[in-house]
């Protein structure tokens, strides 16, 4: 479980296939403080630590989670957003993240507002929704919704997070990892087996 506050940003030293899945290693100013079989939110998707060495970590991304992020999209040299999870002993920053992408989104519209961004992204049509002033997740970033559409929204991003996160590197037709707030994913559950 994450909160969508993000730590620090690692960067991509290598790729390899295994099978269907793709082994991730990355540097990041955390990583002597990480441990094999740790959790890790990578722009959002939650992956287990595999292996800790020479100042680099590795963490592999199976076929499903491949299919739904934009992980495929990573190269060498890649800025990626990440997260260690929570500790239930303090404040909780953010919102409830589970680090279990739902799918992906397009960036459609970037617009500079007194000091600060909002980013518009459209996604497939699908059960996952957004409501005004709710929360989402937008490549591991917690964010609060404006503008919310049937499938689309928006979201002011603060200077503060636009330059301490990869969001500053998203551009119109960026591909971006959502993942739609818990509790607007059980009521709409409760909704569809209601019909």
């Amino acid at each position: 479980m994450f909160t969508g506050i993000i730590e620090e940003i690692a960067e991509v030293i290598a790729l390899e296939k295994e099978g269907s899945n793709i082994n991730f290693s990355l540097i990041s100013p955390i990583t002597n403080e990480l441990k094999i079989d740790q959790s890790l939110s990578h722009n959002g998707v939650c992956l287990t630590v595999v292996d800790v060495s020479e100042g680099s970590y590795t963490v592999t991304a199976v076929k499903e989670t491949l299919e739904k992020s934009n992980l495929t999209l990573l190269e060498v040299g890649s800025k990626v957003n990440i997260e260690r999870s929570i500790k239930i002993r303090g404040r909780i920053d953010g919102h409830m993240v589970q680090g279990h992408v739902d799918q992906r989104g397009v960036c459609t519209h970037i617009k500079k507002y007194n000091g600060s961004h909002i980013l518009t992204f459209e996604y497939e049509l699908s059960n996952n929704i957004t409501v005004e002033k709710g929360s989402v997740c937008v490549n591991g970033v917690s964010l609060t919704v404006i503008n919310s559409k049937e499938n689309a929204f928006s979201v002011t991003i603060i200077p503060y997070t636009f330059e301490h996160t990869n969001l500053h590197t998203i551009k119109e037709g960026s591909v971006v990892n959502i993942e739609f707030d818990i509790l607007g994913k059980y009521i709409a559950r409760m909704f569809i087996k209601e019909s």
